[in-house]
């Protein structure tokens, strides 16, 4: 198994203080299935500034002390980064690091909404070759409240990742369901732990996929799975038609 998204690397940002956590969060990680962590530190978050070539002595430091622990899992480097209106001219000049040097790269929003400039800057990225692929978007309060907004992105080439843990419920009922919708209108296309620690933001890898298969069956866990081994290798991902959401009703998340 596969995790695209992990804030393992210690000491960087909101994810391990230390490499001791790091450590502990890989063996949790283990425990679940996982043989590849994507390292995705924060980037451009406000607080977070985690640049291309600083990720990569961090991945490469941290993969020597999990080889110390025997540990059977390998880090990868990957960035999350926070859309932000010069995005592809700072991929120009090396400083946005896409999944494993893939055309992937995880993006986020804003918790509580969507940039207007969103549209046009994904535009961009793909005409300078990068793919995005949105995360958390079941927990984005806009999203939410106008899943139309995800419904247009996707349709026009970007991809989504939904949290382990929001489909578990640990972000409570509402968001479940709203994942569990975006699963069902093909407008999501991968599930990653967004693991931060090993204490309320763990890794829930395999609770997550056992629902998946429970719900959906073989073919739609095996479509999350593939994507993720395709990211890395840079490839062609498995892409359904995305479908609106037709709201009853909106809800607010605070």
């Amino acid at each position: 198994m596969i995790d695209l998204h992990c804030h393992i690397l210690p000491g960087i940002d909101d994810g391990a203080p230390n490499l001791s956590e790091s450590i502990r969060m890989a063996k949790k990680a283990v425990e679940q299935g996982v043989h590849t962590i994507v390292a995705t530190p924060h980037h451009m978050n406000n607080q977070y500034e985690n640049r291309r070539n600083s990720i990569l002595k961090r991945v490469e430091e941290l993969n020597q002390a999990l080889l110390q622990e025997q540990l059977n899992v390998k880090i990868i480097p990957g960035q999350e980064v926070r859309v932000y209106g010069e995005l592809v001219e700072d991929f120009l000049t090396g400083e946005i690091l896409p999944i494993n040097d893939s055309p992937y790269v995880l993006v986020e929003f804003p918790s509580s909404q969507v940039p207007r400039y969103t549209e046009k800057l994904f535009y961009d990225m793909q005409l300078n070759g990068l793919i995005p692929i949105i995360v958390h978007p079941e927990r984005n309060q806009e999203v939410i409240e106008h899943p139309n907004l995800l419904y247009r992105l996707v349709e026009k080439g970007a991809f989504t990742q939904i949290t382990a843990a929001s489909l578990c419920g640990d972000f409570g009922k509402k968001i479940k369901q709203f994942s569990q919708q975006l699963i069902e209108a093909n407008l999501t296309h991968f599930i990653a732990s967004d693991a931060h620690n090993t204490s309320n933001r763990t890794c829930r890898m395999r609770e997550a996929f056992d629902i998946v298969q429970k719900k959906y069956g073989n073919e739609m866990l095996y479509i999350f799975q593939e994507n993720a081994e395709i990211v890395l290798e840079g490839g062609h991902l498995y892409k359904e038609v995305p479908e609106r959401i037709q709201k009853k009703k909106f809800f607010k998340l605070f």
